[in-house]
């Protein structure tokens, strides 16, 4: 029997298929639509398969990890919002509230091929994003830590791209009938589907927070943040409205993220802190990290651990994938007490918690 004509050949083109599926399952039908117009290019050979060269040769694992097809979807949705192609940006919403896939093809090819080398230079660097909703989940951790310690926090993020989720305590949660936290009057409101109890919602405080990424997002340069948008789906203005609230947010309170490898940085700061509980937090970037920089982060907590007093508690939260499972996993190691537990079951994009506390 001969395969369909239409059925993809390639890792690359796989990946393009299941990233498409993906968005359209996701709430976005229009990068969906625009993923399967680069896709229906790629396969014929034109101008996206001449960029996406390098990454031609990657097995279905490898377009995974280089998340391929978020690339050229994050330049298209940069060039719409730049001002400098007006034909494609009247295609993007909020212009347009349905793709059009004809239209998007007759305009968007012809760009790509006479920005080739912008394009090609666009997504020779990994996808950078920070979507705030996923402080909704890691909130759950925080509150947890500060409950069962009963002091202060230091809170550590790795993988921060921009540092927006540094400013986690300034934003505002509404977890429906669980309750809601934070202030009333932040300019980022964080809501979600929440089923099961609430977590912990007493006070935290917060005595530091600062960030490291291998390479930080300056939102104070606007092509910069521009791109950081541009990485958001262009269809959901939910997720849109929410960066640009902390996006104007940290350039008010400023935040402290410096250009670090995770485990050299890991390893200056991370120990506990007597009259403090140190939390190390990160959220969908372990897997794009090298095994050695992994096991170097595992090791040095493992030491940090056995230095961890009920005074000087250490923890480790995390929002990571979790293999065969669309959903992802919020966990929590707390030391000396509190052990590993996995808290909640979330959404990719944190639009739903259901939250156990570990029960």
């Amino acid at each position: 029997m001969t395969e369909p004509a239409d059925t993809p050949r390639t890792a690359l083109e796989q990946i393009f298929s299941g990233q498409a599926r993906v968005c359209r399952n996701m709430g976005s039908p229009f990068s969906a639509a625009v993923l399967e117009v680069m896709l229906d290019d790629l396969k014929a050979g034109g101008v996206f398969a001449e960029v996406l060269a390098p990454f031609a040769d990657l097995d279905l694992q490898g377009q995974i990890d280089a998340a391929t097809p978020i690339r050229p979807l994050g330049w298209a949705h940069d060039l719409a919002l730049s001002g400098a192609a007006p034909p494609l940006a009247a295609l993007y919403p909020p212009h347009v509230t349905e793709a059009d896939p004809q239209a998007l093809a007759a305009v968007l090819i012809p760009l790509a091929r006479a920005r080739r080398a912008e394009l090609a230079a666009f997504i020779a660097s990994p996808p950078q994003t920070n979507e705030v909703r996923r402080t909704l989940c890691l909130l759950g951790g925080f509150t947890t830590v500060a409950a069962e310690t009963g002091l202060p926090l230091r809170c550590l993020e790795i993988g921060a791209s921009a540092g927006l989720n540094l400013n986690w305590p300034a934003f505002h949660y509404d977890l429906g009938q669980a309750g809601d936290w934070g202030d009333p009057a932040s300019p980022v409101r964080i809501d979600g589907a929440w089923s099961g109890p609430p977590p912990p919602l007493g006070p935290v405080e917060i005595v530091e927070r600062r960030g490291c990424d291998l390479a930080p997002v300056d939102i104070r340069d606007p092509l910069q943040a521009r791109r950081l948008r541009a990485y958001v789906w262009a269809d959901q203005r939910d997720r849109l409205a929410r960066i640009e609230g902390a996006i104007a947010l940290a350039r008010t309170t400023g935040l402290d993220l410096v250009q670090a490898d995770a485990a050299a940085w890991v390893e200056a700061h991370v120990r506990p802190v007597p009259g403090t509980a140190t939390v190390l937090y990160h959220s969908v970037m372990w897997q794009y990290m090298p095994a050695a920089t992994q096991g170097r982060i595992e090791a040095h907590m493992a030491a940090m651990a056995a230095q961890a007093t009920a005074d000087a508690p250490l923890a480790w939260l995390s929002m990571e994938m979790v293999p065969g499972d669309a959903l992802m996993a919020v966990t929590l190691r707390l030391w000396p007490k509190g052990g590993q537990r996995r808290l909640a079951r979330v959404h990719p994009h944190g639009a739903s918690v259901e939250w156990t506390g570990g029960a």
